[in-house]
């Protein structure tokens, strides 16, 4: 996500945002243009497309998350025109994306509840204010905020929800903790962990899920979806051959984040070499690995995992690329 920062958007954005100019007089259709961009944004992508397809999806997946996939994506876009933030942002959706995420977390993890509607009122804005927050700690040294606004509150708010009986319903997680078990793999196993591996970066373990939102990829450029599906494969290959139980590599939990650092460093940050495929690949693995690292790390306290394996292996890929000289970023947008 070439979540703000000096990179705009998170891919090649030139004809969104021209488009984009020629509304704002309408705001309206601006607001929620930049809204669905913002759905796209999860992805690295602002196309409209892309953004309506995963949208879909997660329709798809189930009208609860749906819904708060949009409410969280409408309510950070909005706190982020009630701040003034830069219009450029907005427009690219660069406000919206970890609403969207963290809308879907508080009704994965805390289930369909009055208190529900308004934690993610509440984590939506400050998410908007969090995202200003990195961006600005980030800037010098060249790195973008990512998800990080959504895993630190989502995690916040989903870790202390036992707390407090107006909030906690005793809503079980949906999302395993690697464990140990069996580790043999079939052709089934497969197919749908290469799907799962993209719907799980929205919380989803469904394979149809993930199909839509590949095809929505595909809208935003050949180069953006082969660099998800060579992350979806490195993150199936990277579980399988470190022993991983096949019941998580069939779900996506070990390969989502191996997707998401495949279209970052392999189709947004980076520009198209071999080389520059061969690091993507390279920071899927590794991502992978993290997975299973993290989660452990979080279990005694009941934390959750979410997308920081992608976080700090892209900010770990990223920050090396300067004396890395075999590596070149790509054109600013």
């Amino acid at each position: 996500m070439g979540h703000s920062g000096e990179i705009v958007t998170q891919g090649d954005a030139a004809g969104a945002a021209q488009d984009t100019r020629r509304i704002w007089d309408r705001e309206p259709l601006a607001y929620l243009v930049a809204s669905l961009r913002g759905v796209g944004q999860v992805d690295l992508q602002p196309q409209l497309l892309t953004g309506a397809f995963i949208l879909a999806a997660l329709w798809a997946a189930g009208w609860k998350v749906g819904l708060f996939a949009t409410l969280g994506t409408l309510i950070s876009t909005a706190t982020a025109y009630l701040l003034a933030v830069d219009r450029g942002s907005i427009a690219q959706g660069l406000q919206g994306y970890s609403g969207c995420l963290t809308g879907i977390a508080m009704v994965v993890f805390l289930g369909n509840h009055l208190s529900t509607y308004l934690l993610t009122v509440a984590a939506c804005v400050i998410c908007t204010v969090l995202t200003a927050t990195v961006t600005h700690f980030m800037k010098p040294y060249g790195l973008t905020a990512l998800t990080s606004p959504f895993c630190i509150v989502s995690g916040v708010m989903v870790h202390g929800a036992p707390s407090f009986a107006r909030i906690w319903h005793g809503a079980p997680s949906p999302v395993a903790n690697p464990t140990m078990g069996d580790t043999g793999i079939a052709w089934s196993d497969l197919w749908r962990a290469f799907f799962s591996n993209v719907s799980q970066i929205f919380l989803v373990d469904s394979w149809y899920v993930g199909l839509i939102m590949l095809v929505g990829l595909a809208f935003a450029g050949m180069r953006v979806l082969l660099a998800a599906v060579l992350g979806s494969v490195v993150g199936i290959v990277s579980a399988w051959a470190l022993g991983a139980p096949t019941e998580l590599i069939r779900e996506g939990i070990y390969g989502y984040n191996a997707v998401l650092v495949g279209i970052a460093v392999g189709a947004v940050f980076l520009a198209g070499t071999v080389w520059n495929a061969c690091y993507a690949a390279f920071g899927a693995g590794v991502s992978t690995g993290l997975t299973a690292a993290i989660t452990t790390l979080f279990k005694p306290f009941h934390g959750h995992t979410f997308t920081w394996p992608f976080i700090l292996t892209t900010w770990m890929l990223m920050a090396a690329v300067p004396l890395l000289p075999r590596l070149r970023h790509a054109e600013a947008g």
